[in-house]
């Protein structure tokens, strides 16, 4: 299932995986690609029967534009799975491999250009118009048992896409921030899974807040601490008057 809102399409591909393009597809966008073995048709649910993008061996190679928000999905071989001849690799520039026991290959040493960003970034590539946001855990939000946070502020960013005049919005791997709900969106991709990321209720107050055209909601169900109940996100938000489509199996 792909979801389309007025010229795009957009498409969860599992994990934190969003495919963006434009009515021409002209313009495609790729956010967080791979891990988990969600490309490579090697992911399997710890849990039978829950809904999130079947896995499958996939190398489409289309990509004009490829964002990175942080270190955990920083992917080598999902970014060279995607990635086009002429595609440009945005990655955020707390990214850092040596931290990173399971890639060896540095954003530089892959076959793409590279544009490294801040959290407070505002350029285009082509026909892509990008923004980056912070993105962290805050500390009275989602941490580790020693209050340390999963995401600390100055690792990660999220990114604003406006194509063909519609901004979809992919916060990255955080909480719920001061600044969120003021953003102008059309299409709020937020991550529902909780445990290192805002939860399915944290998000829907969010996504009530900020009120965009529409939402649908990636990171979730891929392993067992981001298992979370899609269709309850569903029903709180069309509750409160914000349309929401799950693309999932």
């Amino acid at each position: 299932m792909t979801v389309t809102h007025d010229d795009l399409t957009v498409e969860w591909l599992g994990y934190a995986t969003l495919r963006v393009v434009d009515a021409d597809e002209d313009t495609v966008v790729y956010f967080d690609p791979g891990r988990y073995g969600v490309f490579t048709g090697e992911w399997t649910p710890d849990t039978p029967g829950v809904s999130h993008p079947p896995a499958r061996d996939y190398r489409p190679e289309d990509a004009d534009v490829v964002c990175v928000t942080h270190d955990h999905h920083y992917d080598p071989d999902g970014i060279r799975r995607v990635a086009g001849g002429d595609a440009t690799l945005v990655v955020f520039d707390g990214v850092n491999t040596h931290r990173i026991e399971r890639v060896d290959d540095r954003p530089v040493d892959l076959d793409v250009d590279v544009r490294w960003v801040d959290a407070e970034a505002d350029f285009a590539i082509g026909d892509a118009i990008l923004r980056t946001i912070p993105a962290y855990n805050t500390p009275d939000g989602h941490t580790r048992p020693d209050g340390d946070p999963y995401h600390p502020e100055g690792r990660g960013c999220g990114f604003l896409l406006t194509l063909d005049g519609t901004t979809v919005c992919w916060p990255g791997d955080t909480d719920v921030l001061d600044g969120h709900a003021m953003l102008d969106v059309d299409v709020l991709c937020p991550p529902i899974g909780g445990s290192f990321t805002m939860d399915r209720h944290e998000a829907a107050d969010l996504a009530a807040d900020m009120n965009p055209e529409v939402v649908v909601p990636i990171h979730y169900n891929t392993f067992g601490a981001l298992e979370t109940d899609s269709t309850a996100f569903v029903d709180d938000l069309e509750s409160r008057g914000v349309e929401v489509v799950l693309d999932e199996s």
